[in-house]
């Protein structure tokens, strides 16, 4: 696969030069089974395709890497909006999580090529939105400002 927009994670696969994690792709025959299960066989949007393709099974800059699979995950942020009596009614994909099953970042799989980060923030508060965007910060640029922070020493969660 040809990486646009995901070439600054390719490029820093590690944390750090001493670290003993890197990132760990999924199989494009899994990308594929994906987009049939959350995206009605239409393909992801190509920087989501690429974070897949390179770090699907594990990225240091995203919290997903608690569950087996990037399917796991998807079905665990759908539960958690039925439990929260809430829904989203665009398809989506989420890529991080947060706050024991009350917090996702996700995006939307029909807004272009680099889609907008979203958080999505479950229990019903007056003075925390559902839906917020990062800033409208794309997903190549979250990735590319998280992996800078690690690199300046910071925690990126």
């Amino acid at each position: 696969m040809e990486i646009q927009y995901m070439q600054y994670l390719r490029d820093n696969p590690k944390s750090s030069s001493g670290a003993t994690f890197s990132i760990e792709p999924i199989p494009l025959s899994e990308i594929q089974y994906l987009e049939t299960k959350y995206n009605n066989g239409v393909i992801f949007p190509k920087a989501l395709r690429e974070l897949l393709f390179l770090a699907g099974e594990y990225c240091y800059v995203l919290d997903y890497n608690i569950y087996d699979s990037q399917e796991e995950l998807q079905d665990e942020a759908r539960e958690w909006l039925q439990k929260y009596n809430r829904s989203i009614s665009r398809p989506f994909f989420a890529i991080d999580v947060y706050n024991a099953g009350e917090q996702f970042l996700f995006v939307y799989l029909d807004e272009g090529d680099d889609p907008v980060v979203r958080s999505a923030y479950l229990p019903l508060r007056d003075d925390v939105q559902f839906i917020t965007n990062l800033m409208n910060e794309k997903l190549s640029h979250y990735i590319k400002s998280s992996i800078d922070e690690i690199k300046q020493g910071f925690n990126p969660f």
